[in-house]
């Protein structure tokens, strides 16, 4: 196996130390690791061709039959235009389909398709290895306890992310 990378790299020269009391507040550490984990994604994602929110549509989608636009788009936290604008890519690549709702043609509902699971199947691994190296200072106990907090966190502060603790064993899947 490989080393890992650091998620953020390590600039070349002196290295310039950030205050004290930044390095001390957990906010701050937190908003920092999670924007450099993010732009590692959304150039992984880029150079692969999809863009990082692909990920989350054919997630959601492969959870359940279909979903709604306006479903999909809260889920996300997106707004509904550019969900249209994004599930046109994923639709262009036959990755999706929609089709108005038998129950109210004012709504489309939206699912995956068979290519759109083997895409996802792809994208998953693709995380799977961000994950990998972003983690790697961790053992796996302190990997367990790190998602166990973020969980936690994530759950109080947006119940979008609020699972019980079966729901969420079951929704993740096996790597």
């Amino acid at each position: 196996m490989a080393a890992a990378t650091p998620v953020t790299e390590i600039p070349v020269g002196p290295i310039h130390r950030l205050a004290k009391e930044l390095v001390a507040s957990s906010g701050f550490l937190l908003a920092r690791l999670g924007f450099g984990f993010k732009a590692k994604a959304i150039a992984r994602f880029e150079h692969a061709g999809f863009e990082i929110y692909d990920y989350s549509v054919l997630a959601i989608l492969a959870e359940n039959a279909q979903e709604t636009q306006a479903s999909i788009a809260s889920m996300l936290a997106v707004d509904p235009s550019r969900l249209v604008a994004l599930l046109d890519s994923l639709e262009e690549r036959a990755l999706i389909v929609r089709q108005r709702d038998p129950q109210d043609r004012r709504r489309h509902l939206v699912s995956i398709t068979a290519a759109g699971k083997r895409q996802l199947s792809r994208l998953r691994e693709m995380v799977k290895e961000l994950e990998e190296a972003f983690l790697a200072p961790l053992d796996p106990e302190s990997r367990k306890t790190f998602h166990n907090l973020l969980s936690e966190l994530a759950a109080y502060h947006d119940p979008r992310c609020a699972f019980s603790s079966a729901q969420a064993a079951a929704k993740v899947p096996e790597p």
